[in-house]
């Protein structure tokens, strides 16, 4: 019996925020399996803010998403059907299939869940990339010393939330950004930063400021725009700047207006001879994922690391809210729950 896909293809590159119009939402009919091939089940989709990236077709360290190809993503899955004696039915994995609710494999690149997984969709999350990007970029480039105060953008976000939550477990002060009371109310009483501004109030500078009454000794990057504005006077000598994201300009189609404020951003790198680094998790640290897999594991047992999902259900809720976590509406880690379990 042959089995249908629903899938999202990329119909045209968006100007500004993705719209409806620039995906084509249709059923595909899969092939057979072959010898030696899968049919997995897309149970959950990680959406993720490189995303946007992807849909662009300007220069950068990935290939974009051609016009008419299915939409990339990590996805969790269960083998519906094998033909491949390395994996046998009903087995979670974790795939890279994309916006879709059904993919054929021939077994590559599937790193295996086992038949029972607990939380199965923590493997796009604290486990998965986002956990290790916030592990790797924050102790790798960040090298936070006890006593040291650490400020995160996007704090409640899968990456931001786990920074500030590895860097208490550091000895460090943590303070974290985000947008609206109760986000950052979370930030304090559940992930345990000892401060968290709201982005959108009237004195954000003013108040982070108050915050970081010894200055900032490592700010770990996710958003740009006015927050990097008012952490960058801030910022101690010697203080470490890892360059995980820039939300805030993914969407943007020009410069902000405004003077060019390079000039200050360079004197302040020299003078203060400040470490800024950008670094891609899976070229830069992929060899170093069970290190990081180690110690999470054991926060997780321990109890030192909370972690929080953002679940929508159904794969035509995608772009909503592939659009909502852009613009920050969601509130944890973003997966859609596209099929449900075998």
């Amino acid at each position: 019996m042959s089995t249908t896909s629903r899938q999202f293809t990329l119909a045209s590159r968006p100007h500004g925020a993705p719209t409806n119009d620039n995906f084509e939402f249709k059923s595909k009919e899969l092939p057979s399996l072959k010898k030696g091939e899968v049919l997995l089940r897309t149970i959950y989709l990680s959406l993720d803010p490189y995303m946007r990236g992807r849909m662009s077709d300007a220069k950068s360290y990935a290939d974009p998403v051609e016009i008419g190809d299915v939409m990339v993503g990590a996805t969790v899955c269960q083998v519906e059907t094998s033909k491949n004696d390395k994996f046998s039915e009903g087995e979670w994995v974790l795939a890279y299939t994309g916006w879709q609710t059904y993919a054929i494999s021939n077994g590559e690149g599937l790193m295996s869940l086992g038949k029972e997984p607990t939380n199965p969709s923590y493997a796009l999350g604290i486990m998965g990339m986002p956990g290790f990007t916030a592990y790797m970029g924050l102790l790798d480039i960040g090298v936070p010393k006890a006593g040291e105060t650490v400020v995160v953008a996007a704090a409640t976000g899968p990456v931001g939330a786990t920074v500030g939550q590895i860097a208490k477990i550091k000895g460090c002060k943590v303070v974290g950004v985000a947008g609206g009371s109760e986000k950052c109310a979370h930030a304090v009483e559940k992930l345990g930063f000892d401060a968290c501004i709201d982005h959108k109030a009237d004195d954000f500078a003013e108040q982070l400021e108050k915050a970081c009454d010894q200055g900032i000794d490592v700010y770990y990057e996710n958003v740009g725009g006015k927050v990097f504005d008012a952490v960058l006077p801030l910022l101690n000598t010697s203080a470490r700047v890892p360059i995980c994201g820039l939300v805030s300009q993914y969407n943007a189609t020009s410069l902000p207006e405004g003077p060019d404020r390079m000039g200050m951003l360079m004197g302040q790198l020299l003078t203060k001879r400040i470490k800024m680094q950008g670094f891609i998790i899976f070229d830069d640290y992929g060899h170093r994922y069970d290190e990081f897999a180690q110690d999470m594991q054991k926060w997780l047992q321990d109890g030192k690391i909370q972690y929080r999902e953002h679940l929508v259900e159904g794969i035509e809720n995608t772009i909503s809210a592939f659009n909502d976590m852009i613009s920050g509406k969601n509130f944890g880690k973003t997966v859609v729950k596209i099929n449900s379990p075998l």
